[in-house]
C-alpha cells in the first residue's frame, strides 16, 4: 500500500511523494474549512495544513540528512496523513549512529518552534483574527508552533519504529544482538500503541490509526531484521562450508 503514491518533486536529491490517502485528507480538510467560513474557511484549513505538513518534511529531511553524513541513501520521503516516512537504503547498526539519525528529526522541530517564538515575539497582535473568526497571522503561526512542539515530543515517545522507539532500540542494542534490541523495542512499542488506542478511543477516535500504523510497522520492521539476520546467517554458514570443503579437496576457497 506504501507504493500507492504520486512523485511531486525533489528536495536535495530526494524524491517527495504523497500517498493517495493524502488527498483525501487534503479533501476532507477543505471541506471542513468550508462549512466553517466558506472560501475564506477552506483557504485558511488548507494553507495551514499544507504548512504543517512542510515541517513533517523538514522533520523527515532532518532524519535524511543525518543518514546520509554516514553514508546511508535515502530513496524518498512519504507523506500520508499520519506523518511523514523516509526511506532509507540501510539502517545502521551502530547504536550511536541510529542515535544520531533518531534525533534528527524532532530536533528539527525543536528548532522551528524556537524560531516561530521568535518571531511571534515581534510580531504586532493587533489585528490578528481573520475574516470568518479565523486566526490571523500571529495565531496561524501559534498554531504551528505548538504543532511542532507536540511533533517533536511525541516522536519521542519509545513506541518502535517512531524516534523514541529506534533509539530505545540503540540502548538496547549495546547491550545484546540487534534482532533481540528490534524485538525488545517493538514489543514497547506495541504496549505503547495499544495503550494509545485506548486513550484515543475516548479522546479523539481518528488517532487510532496513528497508533495501529506504529503497532503494525514496528511488527514489520521487527520481521525484516529477523530475516536479514537469518539471510546473513545462511550465507555465513554457506561460505563456511564451501571454504571447508574447499580446504578438504586441497583447492583454493572462496574469499
Amino acid at each position: 500500500m506504501l507504493g500507492w503514491s504520486t512523485n511531486l518533486f525533489r528536495v536535495a536529491g530526494i524524491q517527495l511523494s504523497l500517498h493517495f490517502s493524502f488527498y483525501l485528507l487534503l479533501g476532507f480538510n477543505a471541506w471542513q474549512g468550508w462549512r466553517e467560513a466558506g472560501w475564506t474557511g477552506m483557504w485558511w484549513h488548507s494553507g495551514v495544513l499544507i504548512a504543517f505538513f512542510i515541517c513533517v518534511v523538514l522533520h523527515e529531511l532532518g532524519h535524511c540528512f543525518a543518514a546520509r553524513r554516514y553514508g546511508i541513501g535515502v530513496s524518498r520521503i512519504l507523506l500520508l496523513p499520519i506523518g511523514g516516512v523516509a526511506e532509507f537504503d540501510g539502517i545502521p547498526r551502530e547504536p550511536g549512529r541510529e542515535v544520531v539519525i533518531s534525533l534528527a528529526g524532532p530536533a528539527v522541530n525543536f528548532v522551528l518552534a524556537a524560531l516561530l517564538w521568535l518571531v511571534l515575539r515581534v510580531l504586532p497582535v493587533a489585528g490578528e483574527d481573520a475574516p470568518g473568526g479565523l486566526p490571523g497571522l500571529a495565531g496561524s503561526l501559534d498554531f504551528l508552533l505548538s504543532w511542532n512542539l507536540l511533533m517533536g515530543t511525541f516522536n519521542l515517545v519509545p513506541a518502535f519504529p517512531m524516534d523514541g522507539g529506534r533509539v530505545l532500540r540503540a540502548v538496547l542494542a549495546g547491550r545484546m544482538d540487534y534482532v533481540r534490541a528490534t524485538f525488545w523495542a517493538a514489543t514497547v512499542g506495541k504496549v505503547v500503541a495499544v495503550a494509545g488506542a485506548v486513550a484515543a478511543y475516548f479522546h479523539q477516535p481518528l488517532a487510532i490509526l496513528l497508533f495501529l500504523f506504529v503497532f503494525i510497522v514496528g511488527e514489520m520492521e521487527y520481521r525484516g531484521a529477523r530475516r536479514r539476520a537469518e539471510e546473513e546467517e545462511h550465507f555465513r554458514l554457506t561460505v563456511e562450508r564451501l571454504r571447508a570443503q574447499s580446504i578438504a579437496q586441497g583447492t583454493r576457497p572462496p574469499v
